[in-house]
């Protein structure tokens, strides 16, 4: 039997530097027997050469394209919008199974052409537990910027400039205190933050980037279910400087801020980072912005408050690419055991999961969507 080839394609998303498959992994793969090609990438945050060392074979980019229909293509973020059918098993983040905006374009390029789309967003054990996931280094990125945000405000009135990657965590918990300080000179005291969701993977990365930033366990309000059970909006949130949204919903439940909740005299809210950044799904418990940010322009403001401080939201949709090294490292590694059964997929449990919701998910499509 012929040896599987997976095919690591470039990502296209601008500012992407993360990586399913890592120069570790890849080595892996290869020592079970799999054939990996990778494509040559000038954004990927490991160079073409550490993939080749590790035994993978460079290709150009974008040649997944022209791939043999049976090779199978691993990405991380969402295909460029084209209207070409897809032939191929795709491994990636879709996002397209909630209904998203132009939704059912994408989906529907994969029956099209008679490929799958094996959605990482979607794979679960036999408990519904993901089987990896970058939500740590989601939390750690955007409690980090937070807390940069925060002393930004202090000390300017022009909007928090751009941000680009950093090589290694050590670099950023750097500039983080660097900022911190700044902020710290300016209010006579270090900010309280709440994070809500502490418990899990997002706010547990939430809580030890503001601890390695110098925070004090005493400034950090770590809410979780228990917490939040009473149901919002919450004075704490409003009463704190920073909150750091870390809860993602699939129905609705109590606000944890609003409008409303925001116009109280006193208010010390500054910074409100949505790690989840859903910003326009009807589930939001933080309805108080519609617009995604980005590492270009990672905040935006909240519009019709009549007192208090300006408020900045931060809703970037890709924060672990912050740290794109160390995230790809911890999410290659948890997937790894997942890829090595890739040869035949089909019957693994994992993916065949996977394929049973993209099947479900295809049976919504309206026919005008498969027409094209």
């Amino acid at each position: 039997m012929a040896p599987t080839v997976l095919h690591l394609r470039s990502e296209t998303k601008h500012l992407e530097h993360r990586s399913a498959l890592t120069p570790t992994t890849t080595a892996e793969l290869i020592k079970a027997g799999y054939i990996v090609n990778v494509e040559r990438s000038p954004e990927r945050i490991f160079d073409d050469e550490e993939f080749e060392k590790a035994g993978a074979t460079l290709v150009p980019e974008h040649s997944w394209v022209d791939a043999p229909k049976e090779h199978i293509i691993v990405g991380l973020k969402e295909l460029e919008e084209k209207d070409f059918p897809l032939k191929h098993v795709h491994v990636q983040f879709a996002h397209c199974y909630k209904q998203q905006a132009g939704w059912e374009n994408v989906l529907a390029r994969f029956p099209r052409g008679g490929g799958t789309l094996l959605d990482l967003e979607f794979l679960v054990d036999e408990h519904g537990r993901r089987v990896a996931a970058f939500g740590f280094h989601a939390g750690f990125a955007g409690a980090a910027l937070a807390l940069e945000v925060w002393a930004w405000q202090l000390n300017h009135s022009e909007p928090f400039p751009g941000v680009e990657s950093y090589p290694n965590e050590d670099a950023l918990i750097a500039d983080v205190k660097k900022a911190v300080k700044e902020g710290v000179e300016a209010a006579g005291r270090l900010p309280r933050v709440i994070v809500i969701g502490a418990r899990g993977r997002c706010g547990s990365g939430a809580v030890s980037a503001l601890k390695k930033a110098g925070i004090p366990d005493e400034n950090i309000l770590d809410w979780d279910m228990a917490e939040t059970a009473k149901g919002g909006p919450f004075k704490e949130i409003t009463d704190s400087d920073i909150f750091v949204n870390c809860i993602y919903l699939t129905s609705k439940i109590p606000n944890f801020v609003n409008m409303e909740s925001l116009q109280v005299p006193n208010r010390q809210l500054r910074v409100v980072c949505d790690v989840s950044a859903d910003t326009t799904s009807p589930f939001t418990p933080v309805p108080i912005y519609t617009v995604a940010t980005t590492f270009d322009k990672p905040t935006v403001p909240v519009d019709g408050l009549t007192s208090g401080p300006p408020l900045s939201v931060i809703s970037i949709d890709h924060l672990p690419s912050l740290l794109p090294r160390e995230a790809s490292e911890a999410f290659s590694h948890d997937l790894l055991p997942s890829l090595l059964t890739l040869n035949d997929w089909q019957n693994s449990p994992v993916w065949a999961r996977a394929k049973q919701l993209f099947d479900e998910k295809v049976a919504t499509l309206p026919e005008s969507a498969l027409q094209k």
